[in-house]
């Protein structure tokens, strides 16, 4: 929101949250469309809805034991009316052709609009992963659910923020320095505005940084070649035989009226015996102010 946007007296709040645990659109080994599995969508005059899926298996490729979704919209009064929404998606005991595995995969976004301002204050806490493993080796994460920061002061959009598109730039230059990386993966969601202070979009990851380890859990050691059957860089882990795997994906988009904000805590771009896109743990909230009329 530009500075001299505010909503008028005779305002009222527009909710907007959705949520998904799963969805894809499999080529190998068979053709498949797997549609949004628990998808939830908030209602405009707000409220809470949820939504569940028990044992999902689709054969031998992907499965997961639970997964259930929430969004919720509410005003709170002794707030100075302000407009809170929550989305919510979590996968338990997930599988992906017995290579990817995770006991827990939580996406989480809680968002607060003052009532004079279209940019919301927002949190992912809660979000995680538990037990994330490659074929049985663990991948330890650095998680920064603070990642966006604070919200900007005077109604500024979250782009403009300097300290902001400095940790997103450090994320790039991170994957840049490294040796021999695919261009999908130096390019992957690491953006920032073309123009400090301009409406438009940004993207980066809550993960700073991945490492996976030997099976067993115990350390590397630097003498050998890495025990672990892929590579980490940065937010992407790189399996061979398997695909490319994007962790905690961060895309907010900012407009004079509207922030969105989506967080998709899994993007599986499978290049093997399996292959196409597999996408887990979805949140996006977007909820603004009109005037009544």
């Amino acid at each position: 929101m530009s500075a001299n946007t505010t909503p008028t007296p005779a305002s009222k709040p527009i909710y907007h949250a959705e949520a998904f645990a799963l969805d894809g659109d499999l080529a190998r080994p068979f053709e498949q469309v797997i549609h949004p599995l628990a998808n939830v969508k908030l209602p405009r005059s707000g409220g809470y809805l949820s939504a569940r899926v028990q044992d999902y298996r689709l054969q031998g490729v992907v499965s997961f034991r639970s997964a259930y979704t929430q969004v919720a919209g509410t005003m709170i009064l002794k707030s100075k009316d302000n407009m809170t929404t929550l989305a919510t998606s979590v996968i338990e005991d997930f599988n992906v052709l017995d290579i990817l595995t995770a006991d827990r995969i939580v996406s989480q976004i809680h968002t607060d609009h003052p009532p004079s301002s279209y940019v919301p204050h927002v949190s992912f806490l809660g979000t995680r992963f538990e037990n994330l493993r490659i074929a049985g080796h663990p991948v330890k994460l650095e998680l920064n659910t603070d990642f966006l920061g604070a919200r900007p002061p005077g109604d500024a959009f979250y782009g403009s923020d300097q300290s902001l598109r400095d940790r997103i730039n450090a994320q790039r230059q991170s994957i840049e320095g490294e040796k021999n990386v695919a261009l999908d993966i130096s390019e992957s969601y690491n953006q920032t505005p073309s123009k400090t202070g301009s409406p438009g979009w940004f993207g980066c990851s809550l993960v700073n940084y991945s490492k996976g380890f030997p099976a067993d859990g115990s350390l590397p050691n630097p003498k050998e070649p890495e025990p672990f059957p892929g590579r980490c860089i940065g937010h992407v882990i790189d399996v061979p035989h398997f695909g490319k795997i994007y962790l905690a994906v961060l895309r907010v988009d900012e407009s004079a009226q509207n922030t969105t904000i989506r967080l998709t805590m899994i993007k599986i771009r499978m290049g093997c015996s399996g292959s196409g896109p597999l996408n887990g743990g979805s949140t996006l909230v977007n909820g603004n102010t009109k005037g009544s009329g």
